[in-house]
């Protein structure tokens, strides 16, 4: 009995050994581990397509050129019509004739509506009689007058009496003063039965129909006019550029462009008319009225279009697209390719930069060409090969550059990659 142990000694110390066999096995595998990953051994790379040391980078390029730059500024403006009338009745009575179409275009003068006018005509009749009436008062008192001077020179009569008839004469002679005054009165008045167009423009919705009774008071308007040619624009610019603003237009009027706010389309040229005497404390903008002659109707009050005010040109620039500039820590720079095909890295200067074209102040230029498109793989120095927009690569990419300000390969230059 002594020289055998008990069935579950032996158990147990069979469990002792493998679980100290697995620790044993993670310990091993961790180890491997660490020394694969500590032991300065080069991951594996991915063997790159353009052979073993890269080969060439493909790029697009374009050719710096020398240009004239327009230089804008931009805002939305809203149409506004440069005259508007609401046309109402002045006198009262019944519309007996509407002489317009509606959306028809009208000259000033243009006879619009009638109001019946036998009223206002039998006024102008009284007042035109009462008139005689008074004119023939006065003749005679005139001659009474005539009378009575020659009777006071020989002493035939008073000195009074002749005095009172030069005064009778005097207040006749008012009398017929006032008569013509109401005569005109109500000539004017019967002139207000024919409405007639105030302005040049175009009618809109008619208001009122024949046969209705109308109130210079409190009737609704017939109709409104609206000269649409030639039509304003009205724009708003921050504070910041009124000094340019103000000494452009010093110098001349200033080109304003109207555009479509879908796809800047452009819809018509004008000029700058009006810049506001005073900056709009709460938004910080003044105000400016542009005018279009608005010849093919595309400009119609109330409608927002896109603006753009010409306020300077670059003259003799360098200019590249937008594309080409890159920005880093130090500021903005270009991939110049050298005669050799290969790309360096030059910093610029940008005077002026919209989303197609930049225009360089210094570090670059014409004719030198600069990458457009291909910079996720292109270092300082690395060889390039420029290729079209089809992928082929393009004529003269092994060092000749083109001078003809074209961009090469013909693609559109993009954004950043």
């Amino acid at each position: 009995m002594h020289g055998k142990a008990p069935k579950h000694l032996l158990a147990k110390a069979k469990g002792h050994t493998r679980r100290n066999l697995a620790i044993a096995l993670v310990l091993f595998a961790v180890a491997a581990s660490l020394y694969y990953v500590f032991s300065g051994k080069p991951a594996p790379q991915r063997r790159s397509p353009f052979g073993a040391e890269g080969g060439p980078v493909p790029v697009l390029a374009a050719t710096a050129a020398m240009a004239d730059v327009p230089v804008y500024l931009d805002a939305v403006g809203t149409i506004k019509a440069l005259n508007t009338v609401t046309v109402s009745p002045q006198v009262d009575g019944k519309l007996i004739s509407v002489n317009f179409k509606e959306g028809d275009d009208v000259k000033k003068g243009d006879v619009l509506a009638r109001i019946d006018p036998t009223t206002y005509q039998a006024q102008l009749d009284q007042a035109i009689a009462k008139k005689a009436q008074d004119e023939a008062q006065l003749a005679n008192a005139k001659v009474d007058l005539d009378r009575y001077e020659k009777l006071a020179a020989s002493n035939a009569i008073n000195r009074q009496q002749a005095d009172t008839q030069r005064a009778l004469v005097q207040q006749d002679t008012a009398l017929v003063q006032a008569d013509q005054a109401a005569i005109e009165n109500a000539q004017a008045t019967l002139g207000y039965t024919t409405i007639v167009a105030p302005i040049d423009g175009r009618t809109g919705i008619r208001q009122m129909d024949e046969g209705n009774i109308v109130h210079a008071a409190s009737s609704p308007s017939i109709v409104v006019i609206t000269q649409l040619k030639p039509i304003s624009v009205i724009f708003n610019l921050p504070q910041q550029d009124l000094g340019r603003v103000n000494s452009a237009f010093a110098k001349g009027p200033l080109a304003v462009d109207a555009q479509r706010p879908e796809n800047s389309a452009l819809i018509d040229h004008g000029v700058l008319r009006v810049v506001d005497n005073q900056v709009d404390q709460t938004t910080g903008t003044v105000k400016l009225k542009a005018e279009f002659p608005n010849a093919n109707d595309q400009l119609w009050p109330g409608q927002f279009v896109n603006v753009r005010l010409l306020i300077d040109t670059l003259k003799d620039v360098v200019t590249i697209p937008t594309g080409a500039v890159q920005r880093g820590p130090n500021g903005t720079f270009v991939y110049v390719i050298k005669d050799d095909n290969t790309a360096s890295m030059r910093p610029i200067v940008v005077q002026k930069q919209d989303e197609t074209q930049t225009v360089v102040k210094s570090g670059l230029e014409v004719g030198e060409r600069v990458v457009t498109t291909g910079f996720v793989r292109l270092t300082d120095g690395s060889k390039v090969i420029v290729g079209s927009a089809n992928g082929a690569p393009a004529a003269g990419s092994s060092g000749q550059r083109q001078h003809n300000g074209q961009r090469l390969g013909g693609g559109r230059p993009n954004t950043q990659q």
